[in-house]
C-alpha cells in the first residue's frame, strides 16, 4: 500500500506557504526550524513531487505546490471537523436534542430515558415531541426534527428508515373481564364498545390502517364509539368502562396501568414495529446522536419486557 502524507506534514506545508518561509513556519507552529523542513522534504518524497522553489527571500510554490494547497487545506478543515464532531460528542457540554416519537412512548419509554440522558448530560437541552408517527415522519422529512422513533409502516419518502428496533403487539383491554377471557377476533372488535386514540390522525393512524383493512377483508365496518386524541385518556375511559380499547401491550406494563383492566390479545395478532427515523442525506447533530445511542439501550431492556407478552403468531 503506497505511502500517504500525515496530517502534519500537511500543516506545515500549508504553514510554510502561509508564512513564505520555513523559519517563520516554524515559529508561528512552535516547532524548530529543522523539523519542520524534513517534514515538508518527506512530504515531497511520499508524492513524488517538488512543492517550493526555494531561494534565498519568500517560499516560491511550484505549479505541484499550487495544485496540492487547496486539498491540503480542504483535508486539515475535514480533520479539524472530524475533532470537534467527536469532542462534541465526547463532552456534550452543550446543544439541543431535536427527536419526535410516537404518542403513547411517554408511559413506558420517555421518563427512564430522559431521565438517564439529563444525568448524564445536564448541559443539554432536550426537546423530544411525542405525536403520532406520521405526523413525525413528515416533521422529520421538512427538517423540523432530526430524527424520530415512530411506528411503521409509514411513508418513507425523504428519510432513511432504520430496522426495527423494537417489536410490540396490539391487545384489548376492557373491565369486563369475559371479555378479555381469550383471544380477540374481528368480528367481535367489530361489535364492541370502542374506545380510539390518535382521532386526529384517523385512518393514517398505522394500527387503524391495519384493523380497517382487516375488518374490510371480513366485510365487516370498524366504527369506534368514542375517539380521543391520547392513549392514556382511552385508558383511562375504558378503566370507568365506559367502553373498551386497543394499545400496545407494554402500555399495560406502565406504572400508571389501572389495575382493573383486563387485557387480551387480538386473533390474529397484531404485531407494531418501531424504528427510527432520519431525514435522507441529512446530518445529526452530537445530541440526538448521542439521545439515540441510548435510546438503543433503553429500547433492548423494553423488548425483553415485551418478549414476554402475548404471542405474536
Amino acid at each position: 500500500m503506497a505511502r500517504l502524507p500525515t496530517l502534519q506534514q500537511l500543516a506545515y506545508f500549508v504553514a510554510a506557504v502561509e508564512h513564505g518561509s520555513f523559519v517563520a513556519a516554524a515559529e508561528a507552529t512552535h516547532v524548530a526550524q529543522p523539523s519542520l523542513s524534513e517534514q515538508v522534504r518527506r512530504l515531497e518524497h511520499t508524492l513524488g513531487v517538488t512543492l517550493f522553489v526555494r531561494t534565498n527571500r519568500r517560499l516560491q510554490l511550484t505549479e505541484a505546490g499550487r495544485a496540492l494547497l487547496p486539498a491540503a487545506r480542504r483535508t486539515l478543515a475535514d480533520a479539524q471537523a472530524l475533532a470537534d464532531s467527536a469532542r462534541g460528542v465526547r463532552e456534550l457540554a452543550g446543544g439541543t436534542v431535536s427527536f419526535g416519537t410516537f404518542s403513547s412512548a411517554h408511559l413506558y419509554l420517555l421518563t427512564a430515558l430522559i431521565g438517564d440522558f439529563r444525568s448524564r448530560y445536564p448541559g443539554v437541552v432536550t426537546r423530544v415531541v411525542g405525536l403520532n408517527s406520521s405526523e413525525v415522519a413528515a416533521q422529520v422529512r421538512r427538517g423540523e426534527l432530526e430524527a424520530g422513533l415512530v411506528q411503521l409502516p409509514i411513508d418513507e419518502r425523504g428519510l432513511d428508515v432504520g430496522p426495527p428496533v423494537l417489536v410490540d403487539s396490539v391487545v384489548y383491554v376492557s373491565t369486563d373481564g369475559d371479555r378479555a377471557r381469550a383471544p380477540v377476533t374481528v368480528q367481535q372488535l367489530a361489535a364492541a364498545p370502542l374506545i380510539l386514540s390518535e382521532a386526529r390522525w384517523g385512518a393514517e393512524d398505522p394500527l387503524r390502517r391495519v384493523l380497517t383493512e382487516r375488518a374490510a377483508a371480513a366485510g365487516l365496518v370498524l366504527q369506534p364509539q368514542i375517539e380521543v386524541e391520547f392513549q392514556t385518556a382511552a385508558v383511562e375511559l375504558a378503566a370507568h368502562g365506559l367502553g373498551d380499547s386497543l394499545v400496545s401491550y407494554l402500555v399495560t406494563r406502565w406504572s400508571g396501568y389501572p389495575g382493573r383492566l383486563h387485557w387480551a390479545p387480538l386473533d390474529p395478532p397484531v404485531v407494531e414495529r418501531f424504528a427510527f427515523i432520519t431525514r435522507a442525506g441529512g446530518t445529526l447533530s452530537p445530541a440526538t446522536r448521542v439521545f439515540m445511542d441510548l435510546a438503543h439501550t433503553h429500547i433492548r431492556a423494553l423488548q425483553q419486557a415485551a418478549d414476554g407478552g402475548p404471542a405474536r403468531g
